[in-house]
């Protein structure tokens, strides 16, 4: 049996030496266009790679789905985030986790896990082919052995396999799947990026943080909480990501037109806000509202939010205006950000959009249109939020589609 993965990212390997391990008879062939393989997996998380996420919760993890939820939910029991854990555990990497669950590998380098896959799939033998990519493909049904898959290669190169994987990852365009034209296509829109607000008052402050803030997207319910970064085109950060990801289908829609809210103080209601700003104004009234910054915000961030509501810097507590103060408080709880744009998230891509689920055998992810045919990780209409969620789809659909592949007949069709 002569086994081919195109794609040789974190799906296709898993793929590979999973395949390799449940059959050793057989012949497995990973196929990548690159010069290299692992290539996302090496800039991951900084150079570090966000290996999972510590949700050992199926529920939980599969929530982060904003598509594919439901089809992960019945994949995870066959292998999960603690199985991910366990199955580098068993090959000498440790994964360590951080306080937001995103869990890397100890040594802090993504060669790590490159390493481990590669000695994995050099153990059995898996063969890695580079440079190499795939124009076309066709079946041939064959009565006798369930038929073979036909691959172009380009100048006249054709590689016969008896079963195939496609493990190419997301597209920015759908013309990125048209390779795969005997199956139906959720058209791609990118996921995951950060929200450009250009001449806002807030760029020059690049490099500010906060730990907690609600970024919701006006005239929906698409919302999210959590950390908020400002950089010097606009707002980035988790909170902005993972709302990236849940609205990428709606916001495409707009054109990346569209006003943001913030709630810096998502903690408080504007009640509790202006009742503090009040008492600060009873209780320091000869201090500078400049001079020290509150509710644990960058004293930058306090002061350009001073400068936005036209509070002077000489200005003292008790001459703030109720009107003045009114202001300060709308624009803690409730700024608005004129978003006209977005940004790729540092080299990370990700897409919404892939082969639709409909056309896969949530089983075995197996093609329901063509036997012998299969889809694992980012070329599947399934993405997660970040935080190690794309991968562990990367790790579930991989391991699984590599087990079935190596296990299953196929059934001869008729016509195709």
């Amino acid at each position: 049996m002569k086994i081919t993965i195109v794609g040789g990212g974190a799906a296709g390997f898993m793929a590979a030496v999973t395949a390799a391990a449940e059959n050793p008879a057989a012949e497995v062939v990973v196929l990548e266009k690159n010069r290299t393989v692992l290539n996302k997996v090496r800039i991951s998380g900084g150079g570090r790679c966000n290996v999972t996420n510590a949700s050992f919760d199926h529920r939980v993890m599969a929530a982060s789905y904003p598509r594919g939820e439901r089809f992960l939910r019945k994949l995870l029991p066959e292998f999960d985030a603690r199985a991910t854990v366990d199955w580098f555990a068993a090959r000498s990497v440790i994964l360590k986790t951080e306080p937001d669950g995103r869990m890397f590998p100890e040594s802090n380098s993504s060669e790590t896990i490159i390493n481990c896959l590669l000695r994995e799939a050099a153990k059995f033998g898996v063969q890695i082919k580079t440079s190499t990519s795939i124009k076309s493909y066709f079946y041939k049904n064959n009565e006798v052995n369930g038929g073979s898959f036909f691959l172009n290669l380009g100048d006249s190169e054709v590689m016969e396999t008896d079963r195939l994987l496609i493990c190419t990852g997301g597209h920015p365009k759908r013309e990125g799947f048209d390779w795969l034209e005997s199956h139906d296509i959720e058209s791609p829109v990118p996921s995951l990026f950060t929200f450009n607000t250009p001449r806002h008052y807030l760029l020059p402050l690049m490099g500010v943080s906060v730990p907690d803030a609600l970024v919701k997207i006006v005239g929906t319910n698409l919302e999210w909480r959590g950390p908020l970064l400002i950089t010097h085109w606009g707002v980035s950060g988790p909170a902005v990501l993972k709302l990236s990801a849940w609205g990428a289908r709606h916001l495409a829609e707009q054109n990346y037109r569209f006003t943001c809210k913030i709630n810096w103080l998502p903690h408080m209601s504007s009640e509790a806000v202006r009742t503090y700003l009040g008492e600060q104004r009873q209780q320091t009234p000869k201090q500078l509202m400049r001079s020290h910054a509150h509710f644990g915000l960058p004293v930058r961030l306090w002061r350009a939010f001073l400068e936005q509501v036209k509070i002077s810097e000489s200005l003292r507590w008790l001459d703030i205006s109720n009107k003045a103060l009114n202001r300060l408080v709308e624009t803690l709880t409730n700024s608005q950000l004129a978003v006209d744009g977005k940004s790729t998230y540092k080299e990370e891509f990700v897409t919404a959009g892939g082969v639709s689920l409909a056309e896969i055998d949530q089983s075995t992810l197996e093609s329901k249109r063509i036997p012998g045919l299969y889809f694992a990780g980012e070329v599947l209409d399934v993405d997660g939020i970040t935080g190690g969620f794309n991968f562990q789809n990367a790790w579930t659909t991989g391991y699984i589609a590599g087990k079935m592949i190596s296990r299953e007949i196929k059934k001869p069709i008729e016509t195709l």
